[in-house]
Order: C-alpha cells, then structure tokens, then sequence
C-alpha cells in the first residue's frame, strides 16, 4: 500500500527575476523592442504578411506533447508521456500562441529566434520563458545571414546576456529578410511607382509650350508644379496659346503595373516556400473538398522545417530531461474531423418540388 501512499509532487521552481536570469535590464521593458525596420518594410508587402499569417497561425494553434523512444526490436516507437508545466504557457504573461507564432515569424524573417529563461525548476531546467525580437538581437562572433551555430557572445538592445539563459533557435532556411531581399526590393519599387498613380486623380501627361519667349527649366517646373497641384483640386484646367497639354497613351492597367506586381507576387511566394495558390495567385477560390490537402501543402511545403527546428530546440537537454522530446499535435491540425464539420452525417436538406407543368 505505501507505493500507492505515496505522494508525487512537481519539482520546485526558483521564480527568478527576469533580468536577473537573463542578464539584461532591457528585458521586459517593452518599450526598447523593435523587430527592425527590415522586418516592417516586408510586412507592408501583402504576399509576404499573408505567407507569413498563414504559417504563423498554424503553429501558433498547436499543442504540446511529450514523448520518449522506446524500442520494440524492430524500431522506435514513440510512447507519449505528460508534458512539462510550461508547455500550456511558456510565457506565463502571455498566451503559447502569442509566443509561438512570434518565434515562428522570427525564423521565418532573421532566420532564428530567442527566448529568455525566466525562471527554473530545482533540477536546473527552464520553467518559464520570454521571447525576445531577433530584430532587437546582434552577436559579435557571428556577422550573418548565415548562422553557423549558437552564438556565444549575444546582445540585446546593446546589453549583453548570459548565454547558458537564452534558448537559440536556428532555422535550417535563411531568413527571408536576406535570401529574398532582391525580391523584397523589387515589390516595394512597383507598389510604390503603383502608389504614385493612384494618387493622381487624372491620368499622366506633359505640358508643352509651342510659343512666346523660351522657359527656363526652374520656370518649366513651377508651371508643371502648379499644373499639378491645381488638377489635384479641380478636374478643369486652362492654358494659354503658348502652352499644350498632352496625355501620355497609357491605360490603367499598365500604370498600376498589374503584370509586373502579379510576377513580383509569384516571386516572393517561390521564396516564401509556400504555394502560389494559399497567397490568392493562380486560384479563384477555396473548397471543402481542397481544404484537407491545402493544410497538408501548407505544413509540408511551408510550416514544417520550422515546426522541426521549434521541436528540437526544445527537446535538448539544456531545456526538456534527457531522454525526452517534444513535438506539435499537428495530427489534430490535419484531421477533418477537428477543423471540418461532418456534413457526411448531416440529413440532407429537403428538395425544393418541382414546378407544376403549364400548358400555354
């Protein structure tokens, strides 16, 4: 009986503070986080934010499981045992979606990610977490893009932090930020030349004297200047009989520049490394019948190297005990019957009668 008397508790947690674990005075202090103005610049293009959002909202939606091998002779076999006390909220003044979704975005832009430990049990581990901005992050031993290990010598907002507290992820993909920023700069050229013309209320053109004395090139300007500012107002202008005006022979389709931002937007999806159809290209529309493989092609050709580099960067032994590891419920993500309702089980709604035949 007394093996059944026996009293399991947790292990005790030392509650640290915050910048005491991390070794930083910044951390916490919200005001002092930016992602960079790289980052921002990105999120302002819509095929970029939308592949972003897609992914971001998935792996901020999983749960936590863990599990350990054991072998069965053959292979392994994962058996799943509880998870830690941090798993349901690793930022205890945040949600895990919050934290999840920001340590994906992290990966997706910079390439890795950092979370602050916050606190620990009494056997050392981590019990508590707090993500910090890549944006806000520069190592001295590494230049980047590339990341070729941990770094050792990390700083936040200039101040530096003890390492053996910070959890390192780093993603097998380079950051978008740096292996797509031709494509970054190109999108942000066409929408802003796509700006330019929308704001102009009549189409393009040019003034043109054909008499009296020659204008110089400051008076040329101050007549296109006013010209312009006066069309902003009124559609109805006048002109003299020195002074024609003439419209460029373009329609709206090539000044807003449809093509060239549809294969801009073709582009950024290729480095996105998600489906040109889940960012709106190439597809009228969204069905039940797809729905189940658009999930499937978002986790496979999108989500997964950063769900697997979350996932073991977890499972290390500087964070989870060894022997044991820690992976996403993506089962419950691609099941039918968790996101879908059951429409086979549904009664069929009744038929509208025919209409009764007349005779004319």
């Amino acid at each position: 009986m007394g093996i059944f008397n026996k009293k399991i508790t947790a292990p005790a947690v030392y509650v640290n503070d915050v910048q005491a674990a991390a070794g930083s005075s910044q951390i916490g202090s919200f005001y002092q986080y930016s992602v960079g103005n790289l980052e921002e610049r990105a999120q302002s293009i819509p095929t970029v934010n939308r592949a972003a959002d897609l992914m971001a909202s998935m792996i901020g939606c999983l749960d936590l499981q863990q599990y350990v091998l054991q072998w069965t002779g053959a292979t392994y076999e994962e058996i799943d045992v509880p998870g830690e006390g941090w798993f349901t909220q690793p930022d205890p003044r945040v949600t895990r979606n919050f934290i999840m979704a920001n340590t994906f975005r992290d990966l997706f832009y910079h390439g890795r990610a950092f979370w602050a430990v916050t606190s620990r049990y009494s056997t050392g581990l981590p019990a508590s977490f707090s993500w910090l901005p890549a944006g806000s992050i520069s190592t001295n031993d590494m230049n980047g893009p590339q990341w070729f290990g941990p770094s050792d010598k990390i700083f936040f907002n200039g101040q530096q932090l003890e390492t053996s507290n910070v959890v390192q992820f780093l993603s097998p993909i380079p950051g978008l930020l740096y292996q797509g920023a031709r494509a970054l700069s190109i999108a942000l050229r066409l929408d802003q030349s796509a700006e330019r013309f929308a704001n102009n209320e009549i189409s393009a053109g040019y003034l043109q004297q054909r008499g009296g004395e020659p204008m110089s090139s400051e008076d040329l300007g101050e007549l296109a200047a006013a010209w312009a500012s006066a069309r902003s107002k009124n559609a109805i202008g006048a002109l003299n009989e020195f002074v024609e005006w003439h419209e460029f022979e373009a329609d709206p389709s090539k000044l807003q520049l449809v093509e060239a931002r549809a294969y801009s937007a073709l582009e950024l999806a290729r480095v996105a490394n998600i489906p040109p159809y889940m960012v709106g290209i190439g597809t009228t529309g969204m069905t039940y019948n797809n729905a189940q493989q658009a999930r499937q092609d978002l986790y496979l050709f999108g989500a997964k190297p950063f769900m697997d580099c979350i996932e073991e960067t977890l499972s290390m032994n500087n964070v989870l005990p060894r022997g044991k590891h820690l992976r996403f419920d993506i089962k419950s993500y691609l099941s039918d019957a968790s996101i879908m309702p059951d429409f086979q089980n549904e009664p069929a709604a009744p038929s509208a009668p025919a209409p009764e035949s007349q005779n004319v």
